[in-house]
C-alpha cells in the first residue's frame, strides 16, 4: 500500500489514503474515528437510499429469478440490512428475505430477522456494505458461514485508474467518515480469488459465487430486458405482504397469551 493523499473527515479528523499499485485498491487507513461517525447507523447525507433499494430490488428479484439456479425458491439473507428496507421490498416480490445488522434498528420487516439454525440460503445480499468495511474478506467469509451460503451478492461504486482527489469523488463521503475502503474492478477481481468464488458484474450488481450460472442466464440479464423480466415474474411470484401480515399478528397474539 503506498500513500497517495490525505483529506479531513467529519469536519476535524485527517485521513490518510493508502493505495495498492497492483490492485487498484484504495483504503483509509487506521479510521480511528468511526464510533463516531456510528452514532447514527445510517447518515443523514444518504439521501439516496430510497431511490436505491427500490432500484437494487427490482435487479435482484430478476437476478434471482431468471439467473440464479432456483426461480427464486428458498431463503436470502440480507447483511448488514440497516432498516429493513430491502428485505421488505424482496419479500413483497415473493422472495423468502430476512435481515440482519448488528448496528442498525430493524424498523421495516420486523419479525423477519435472520435465524442461522434455519435452512441454508441461496444467496446473502450486502448493498453498499463494502465500503464501510475495515475488512472485507473477514465480512464476506462470516457472512456466507453465517446463512451457508455460496453466492454473495453486493453493490458499491467502483474507482476507475488512479484514485480522484478527495474533492474529484463525492462517494468518498468525507462529512460522515463511514467510507474507509474503495474497489476496482480488478481489485475485486482478486478477492473473489481469494475467496475461490466466481466474479460476475452485471447492470451495477457485483456478484461473487461457487455456483455454475449458465452464460447465456448471464447475457439475457440486462436494464434493457428488465421491464420486461420483471412483467413476467409478477405472474410467477406471489407477494408476501399478506402472508406476513398475518404471520406478524398471530405472533402477537401468541405473545399476548403467554404474557397472561
Amino acid at each position: 500500500m503506498k500513500p497517495v493523499f490525505s483529506a479531513q473527515v467529519l469536519g476535524k479528523y485527517s485521513a490518510e489514503f493508502e493505495w495498492c499499485m497492483n490492485c487498484g485498491f484504495l483504503r483509509i487507513a487506521n479510521p480511528h474515528w468511526l464510533e463516531e461517525a456510528y452514532s447514527s447507523a445510517i447518515a443523514a447525507t444518504d439521501t439516496g437510499l430510497v431511490m436505491r433499494n427500490i432500484d437494487v430490488a427490482r435487479k435482484l428479484a430478476v437476478f434471482l429469478y431468471f439467473v440464479l439456479p432456483g426461480r427464486g425458491a428458498g431463503r436470502y439473507l440480507d447483511a448488514a440490512g440497516g432498516y429493513g428496507m430491502l428485505t421488505r421490498l424482496m419479500r413483497d416480490y415473493g422472495f423468502d428475505f430476512f435481515w440482519s445488522d448488528k448496528y442498525c434498528s430493524n424498523l421495516l420487516a420486523r419479525g423477519f430477522e435472520f435465524d442461522a439454525g434455519k435452512a441454508p440460503c441461496q444467496a446473502v445480499t450486502a448493498i453498499e456494505v463494502m465500503e464501510h468495511l475495515i475488512d472485507p474478506v473477514e465480512f464476506v467469509v462470516d457472512a456466507l458461514k453465517m446463512a451457508q451460503s455460496e453466492t454473495f451478492i453486493f453493490t458499491t461504486e467502483l474507482l476507475q485508474g488512479k484514485p480522484p482527489q478527495p474533492e474529484q469523488w463525492s462517494y468518498y463521503s468525507l462529512s460522515t467518515g463511514q467510507h474507509i475502503s474503495f474497489f476496482t474492478k480488478k481489485a475485486l477481481t482478486v478477492l473473489s480469488e481469494r475467496l475461490e468464488m466466481n466474479y460476475h458484474y452485471l447492470a451495477g450488481m457485483h456478484v461473487f459465487t461457487r455456483q455454475e450460472i449458465p452464460p447465456m442466464r448471464l447475457k439475457l440479464f440486462s436494464k434493457k430486458a428488465m421491464p420486461l423480466m420483471l412483467k413476467i415474474l409478477s405472474g410467477k411470484m406471489k407477494s408476501r405482504c399478506l402472508e406476513d401480515h398475518d404471520h406478524i399478528v398471530a405472533k402477537l397474539s401468541r405473545n399476548d397469551s403467554a404474557e397472561t
